[in-house]
């Protein structure tokens, strides 16, 4: 699975709140088929978004310039 992007954030906000009202719907017509697939989709996307959250706060490592040792 690819690592979701940071700047995607806002898009899966827009998916997940889309979802929502969808699954509000389903509950509405009782359509319970749909309202476990929404749930299940919801929890992919909640956990999309947690990842791309985690990864905003990790701060880059500095591992330096490579250098060739010189023979003793």
């Amino acid at each position: 699975m690819l690592p979701v992007n940071p700047k995607m954030l806002a898009r899966l906000a827009e998916i997940e709140k889309g979802h929502i009202l969808r699954r509000r719907r389903a509950e509405e017509e009782q359509w319970l088929g749909e309202i476990e697939g929404i749930d299940m989709t919801l929890t992919f996307v909640r956990a999309e978004q947690a990842d791309a959250a985690r990864l905003t706060r990790r701060t880059p490592v500095t591992l330096g310039i490579p250098t060739t040792r010189r023979p003793e």
